[in-house]
Parts: structure tokens; sequence; C-alpha cells
């Protein structure tokens, strides 16, 4: 599901405009990265939690022509699914 279908969507189960679904959704992630830039974490709960993983500078290879190149230390958005979330995409078995 792209971004438009998920608005669609939305807009479709709430009743309410594609431009007021479109504000709505596009509200939602701006919050979500303004908070994950600030370094916080967003935990909705059931559905999971948004955070900043630090990555350290490392050693690696350039793959066209195998020389040894620095990769400087990065952050990067993580993930991590809620019990509901995990739950619902893996039903137990009978």
């Amino acid at each position: 599901m792209k971004k438009g279908e998920l608005i669609a969507e939305f807009a479709k189960r709430t009743e309410v405009s594609a431009a007021a679904a479109n504000g709505a959704v596009n509200t939602l992630l701006a919050i979500i990265t303004e908070r994950l830039k600030k370094g916080d974490t967003v935990g909705i709960t059931g559905f999971g939690t948004f955070s900043v993983a630090k990555r350290a500078a490392r050693k690696g290879r350039n793959p066209a022509t195998g020389e040894a190149i620095k990769i400087a230390a990065s952050k990067t958005p993580k993930f991590s699914a809620g019990a509901t979330l995990k739950a619902a995409v893996n039903p137990k078995k009978k």
C-alpha cells in the first residue's frame, strides 16, 4: 500500500474528504518526523514505537574499486512493532 492508497482508505473509513484525510496523514507523519529529529521516541500503544538508532563510524569497501573507505557515523529511524500488531500479523494456529 502506498501513501495515496492509505489516504484513500483513511478517507473512506472515516467518511471525510480526501483533502482532510491527506492533511491528517501528513500531519501525523510530520509530528513523528519532528519528534525523531529531536531524538525522542514515539510510541503508539498496540502498534509500535518509532525511535532513532545510532550507527557507529566504520570501515567499508567501494564495490567498484575495492578501495577501503571510511563510513561516517549516522543516525537512522527505527520501528519496533508492538504486541498487538505482531499478534495481528502472526495469528496463533489452532
